[in-house]
């Protein structure tokens, strides 16, 4: 970490109140950025439900003002269960796209005037390996972060012109509040992760935020348009 690797920047991080965004807003905060954290509960900045309509663009505005502008978006909020698709209830496959793409196309939309003023805004949406593959039971969970992609790749096609770069971590099994159910209800299920992984780990909130810091940084000028795995080599061996 250098305390001073982004200073200057002022960055809006979404599920900041546990996990990966909770990590994610640490890293950027000990590197030097300025934050305006957002999330249903916990010691954040704005508290809402950013899946509701004109959240994020209040969300915006109040960033805008306590930092006095704004660059950086880092939406982390997320939710995830199992559900088979037989029987699937239509209300819960709304909600996850609702919370895990909806709010992230509105938090870009009501800030893009912003990053593009900056001349060098940065975006980082949060996917998964699902972005790029399907798992049973997570229909509604997978089409939500291959969603997620292929807006963070559209949205770097149309500001690249304007300084802008757009890119998805794709994380793997990662150890939050979010998957622990998962993990303590099926332990076959969080063996499997542990051994797919070429590390033969799960991954943690940290692992996430160092890559999030790094495509937010100047050392990341240059990439845009991509899908980052970071996921303990599991991909590898797909």
């Amino acid at each position: 970490m250098a305390a001073d690797r982004l200073a200057g920047r002022r960055a809006i991080v979404t599920g900041a109140g546990s996990g990966i965004g909770a990590a994610v807003a640490a890293r950027l905060r000990a590197d030097g950025a300025r934050l305006f954290t957002a999330d249903v509960k916990g010691a954040v900045d704005f508290t809402a439900d950013l899946a509701g309509a004109g959240a994020n663009a209040e969300l915006v505005a109040r960033a805008r003002a306590a930092m006095g502008g704004l660059d950086t978006l880092v939406p982390c909020a997320g939710i995830s269960a199992f559900h088979p698709l037989e029987g699937h209830d239509d209300g819960y496959f709304l909600r996850v796209l609702e919370v895990n793409l909806v709010a992230v196309f509105r938090l870009v939309r009501d800030a893009v005037a912003d990053l593009k003023a900056a001349g060098n805004g940065r975006i980082v949406t949060i996917g998964s390996t699902t972005s790029s593959y399907g798992d049973d039971g997570l229909c509604a969970y997978a089409a939500s972060k291959h969603a997620v992609l292929g807006f963070t790749r559209a949205v770097a096609a149309e500001l690249g012109p304007f300084g802008v770069t757009a890119n998805c971590v794709q994380p793997g099994a990662i150890a939050t509040p979010m998957t622990a159910p998962a993990f303590a209800e099926m332990p076959q299920y969080r063996s499997f992760w542990e051994n797919k992984a070429s590390l033969r780990r799960l991954g943690q909130p940290e692992d996430i935020a160092d890559v999030v810091a790094f495509l937010v940084s100047d050392d990341a000028r240059f990439m845009s348009g991509h899908g980052v795995w970071v996921d303990g080599g599991a991909m590898a061996r797909h």
